[in-house]
């Protein structure tokens, strides 16, 4: 049995290998590839939205909406917006095991670039005066704090690498996203790494089934001289393995197959690798294989409660103060200091997530109503739960009600009554 010794010291020895295999897998084999895919959307989707505490109601609309518009224009490259830059930070979380970008004050507002996790110079490690030290690139004061990232200008796999030693950057200008499994852990480990031998050994497998079903499928003859009397001029060679051939044999030889019975077990097993793997990534099996054949509303409802539960933890335990807070608190100073916004640098602020589709959203929209009915949450929470802000669905309503009272129209939702009964709301 293996072991595990200090984490750091595991970390680095395995996140160059593990990464650059999971990196692999997650291009390369489809069951990996749909299942990063899911992750990234489950945890990022279309983009969290901000909302502002501590503010009276028309100024906390102008800072909503100051960001919002900031977010559209926040990718360093120009390419996408913050939505795009968090969700290829989540991608290099979830394979490489941590993403990584900088903050760039520019004439414009801020800028966030995304870089490569391996910009990070891992091989740095070094003991520093006064108690400082840098572990595996990033530089700590004498408590533990992270002041500094030695970063490479260029990836290290390019030419250029020789004539880019890496740099020392303020810890304050570098997001480092992931997932910690220990206190005390410097670097992240791809989340793949539970799954990587599975999924190879499936590939083989797979590989070796395919092969065996081609050859049974040859419809192959074997000629054989049964005369003992040698009479044909047919060379005898090597026997040719494709679709319909017809090869001599000298006398005296005969052709046997191996038939193994892999064949029959192929769906069971194919079946326990894949669940191997979806519970070495903590996701429901149909995430995976995207085979919803024995789903039904109980098993998916099931299945993606916990999942999500999941989800929410590295939201709001990672993704929140590892990135979603230090842009925030880095945009509003900026403003501020413009002269573009006026109010407090400590203003504070929530995060609403997007909301995945539901499996039934009717049952859902039920239950949501019954809890308002009886005062056990109110509609704004109820509204942030689908991943919008109440102010600005309220905004919409109003807006709407007003547009069609101006051009005579009317589109009172109505309810349908126990009895049949069809009354306006």
């Amino acid at each position: 049995m293996g072991t595990f010794h200090r984490l750091n010291a595991e970390v680095a020895a395995g996140h160059h290998i593990v990464g650059s295999r999971a990196a692999y897998m997650a291009a390369n084999n489809p069951y990996l590839s749909n299942a990063v895919a899911n992750l990234v959307t489950f945890l990022i989707g279309t983009g969290p939205r901000l909302t502002v505490r501590g503010l009276q109601r028309s100024q906390r609309r102008d800072v909503e909406l100051a960001f919002e518009r900031w977010s559209g224009r926040a990718d360093h490259s120009e390419r996408t917006d913050l939505a795009g830059v968090l969700a290829q930070m989540a991608r290099d979380m979830v394979v490489w095991g941590e993403g990584l970008a900088l903050m760039h004050d520019t004439p414009d507002g801020l800028r966030v670039q995304t870089l490569a996790p391996d910009h990070i110079d891992t091989a740095r490690t070094a003991v520093l005066e006064g108690g400082r030290m840098i572990v595996n690139g990033i530089e700590f004061d004498a408590a533990g704090r992270r002041v500094a990232y030695w970063l490479h200008p260029e990836r290290p796999h390019s030419v250029f690498t020789n004539e880019s030693p890496a740099r020392r950057i303020d810890a304050a200008d570098v997001l480092h996203l992931f997932h910690p499994i220990g206190p005390g852990q410097v670097r992240g480990l791809s989340w793949l790494a539970p799954a990587i031998l599975t999924a190879n050994e499936l590939d083989q497998w797979k590989d070796a089934l395919l092969m065996a079903a081609k050859l049974s499928a040859m419809a192959a003859a074997f000629v054989t001289d049964t005369s003992d009397t040698g009479g044909t001029d047919k060379v005898f060679g090597d026997p040719e393995w494709e679709p319909g051939a017809i090869t001599f044999l000298p006398y005296g030889t005969d052709v046997k197959f191996s038939a193994p019975d892999q064949i029959k077990d192929a769906p069971a097993l194919l079946r326990m690798s894949l669940q191997a793997m979806a519970a070495a990534l903590g996701v429901p099996e149909f995430l995976l294989s995207g085979d919803l054949t024995n789903a039904n509303y109980s098993s998916l409802r099931a299945g993606l409660i916990p999942f999500r539960v999941r989800m929410e933890q590295v939201q709001y335990s990672t993704l929140v103060p590892q990135v979603l807070r230090p842009v925030w608190e880095r945009w509003l100073l900026g403003e501020i200091l413009s002269g573009r916004l006026d109010i407090p640098s400590d203003t504070a602020a929530d995060w609403i997530m997007p909301r995945p589709q539901q499996v039934d959203p009717a049952k859902d929209l039920e239950a949501v109503e019954k809890a308002l009915a009886l005062g056990l949450k109110s509609r704004s929470q109820a509204i942030n739960e689908l991943g919008w802000s109440a102010e600005d669905i309220d905004e919409e309503i109003h807006a709407d009600r007003a547009r069609e009272a101006e051009l005579g129209l009317n589109f009172t939702p109505t309810h349908t009554s126990p009895k049949g009964n069809t009354d306006a709301v």
